[in-house]
C-alpha cells in the first residue's frame, strides 16, 4: 500500500505540481491539500484518487506556483490610510500621546489593506486536472513495481516454508518406531519384559501414537501453502484474503510443532515460523 507518485507542468508563468505519498492502513484515508483557487475541484478529484487507490493512508498536495508578475498581491487604499492616520494624529495631539508610532496601528484597520484572491482560469484547471492524472498514474506504477519486489518475496517465503515441509514428511514416519522402541525399553527396564501385557501395551501405544500424529496438519499446511500461492497469482487485489490464508498457515505449523514430540521436527517447525512471521510483516504492504 506503500506509494509515491510525483508530477509537475509549467505553464507559463505558473507551475503546477502534484505529489501523492501513501502508507499502510487498514481502510482508505485521504488527505487532500489543494490552493484556494481550486477548492470547487476537490471532490472531482477525490473522487479520481478513490477509483485508483482502495486502501491507504494517502496525502496529496498540491501546489501552484506563479511568478510575481503574475502575482496578486496586497493593495493599499491610501485616501483611507491618510484619513485614519490624520485624523489619529490629531487625537493623540489633543490627548498629549506619542504620535511617532501610529502607522503600524493605521495598517491594521478596517479595509485600509485588501488582498485579491487568486483566480483560476478553466484552462488552469485543464492544466492542473492533467498533471494530477500523471501523479495518480506515476503512483499507480510506483506501487505496481514494488508489487512485483513483494510478490516474488512472498513467493520465495512459502517455498522456504515447503522446504522445510518436504524435510519434515521425511522425518514423520521415523517418529513412530522410534517412540515405540523407546517406550518398549522402558517397560523392559522398569517391570521386566515378562511383567507387563503385551497386548495392552500395543493397545495404549495406538492410543498415545495417534495423539502424535501429524498426518492431516501436513495435508492442510501443504493446501494452504499452494492456496496462497495461487491467491497471490490472482490480478484483483488480495491482501486481506492473504492474511486470513497465512492465519490458517500458522495454526498448522502450530499444531505440528505441538504434536511432533520430535526435536528435528521442532526445529524445523521454527524455521517456518520464521518465514511465516516475514509473510505477514509483508503483507501489511499488500492492498
Amino acid at each position: 500500500m506503500t506509494g509515491f507518485g510525483l508530477a509537475s507542468t509549467d505553464h507559463g508563468s505558473v507551475k503546477f505540481s502534484v505529489e501523492i505519498k501513501s502508507l499502510n492502513s487498514k481502510f482508505l484515508e485521504l488527505g487532500l491539500k489543494i490552493p484556494r483557487a481550486f477548492s470547487d475541484k476537490e471532490l472531482y478529484l477525490r473522487n479520481l484518487c478513490n477509483k485508483v487507490v482502495e486502501r491507504g493512508k494517502v496525502s496529496i498536495a498540491i501546489t501552484v506556483e506563479r511568478s510575481e508578475e503574475s502575482q496578486k498581491g496586497a493593495s493599499i487604499n491610501e485616501t483611507l490610510l491618510k484619513k485614519y492616520y490624520t485624523q489619529l494624529v490629531e487625537v493623540n495631539k489633543s490627548l498629549g500621546a506619542d504620535i511617532s508610532n501610529l502607522l503600524p496601528s493605521v495598517l491594521n484597520l478596517p479595509e485600509v489593506i485588501t488582498y485579491t484572491e487568486e483566480e483560476a482560469s478553466e484552462s488552469e484547471w485543464e492544466i492542473l486536472e492533467a498533471t494530477f492524472q500523471k501523479a495518480l498514474k506515476n503512483f499507480g506504477q510506483f506501487r505496481e513495481d514494488e508489487g512485483k519486489v513483494l510478490k516474488a518475496d512472498l513467493e520465495l517465503r512459502i517455498k522456504n516454508i515447503l522446504g522445510f515441509f518436504v524435510e519434515v514428511e521425511t522425518l514423520a514416519p521415523l517418529r513412530i518406531p522410534a517412540i515405540k522402541a523407546r517406550l518398549t525399553q522402558f517397560l523392559e527396564d522398569t517391570v521386566g519384559k515378562v511383567n507387563y501385557d503385551q497386548n495392552r501395551f500395543e493397545q495404549e501405544l495406538i492410543y498415545y501414537i495417534d495423539k502424535l500424529d501429524i498426518t492431516e496438519e501436513q495435508t492442510r499446511l501443504k493446501s494452504h501453502c499452494d492456496y496462497f500461492i495461487a491467491t497471490l497469482k490472482d490480478k484483483d487485489a488480495n491482501g486481506k484474503k492473504l492474511g486470513f490464508i497465512s492465519q490458517e498457515i500458522g495454526r498448522e505449523i502450530n499444531t505440528m510443532g505441538a504434536k511432533a514430540n520430535d526435536a528435528q521436527i521442532q526445529q524445523l517447525v521454527v524455521g517456518m515460523k520464521e518465514e511465516l512471521e516475514k509473510i505477514k510483516e509483508q503483507l501489511l504492504n499488500v492492498l
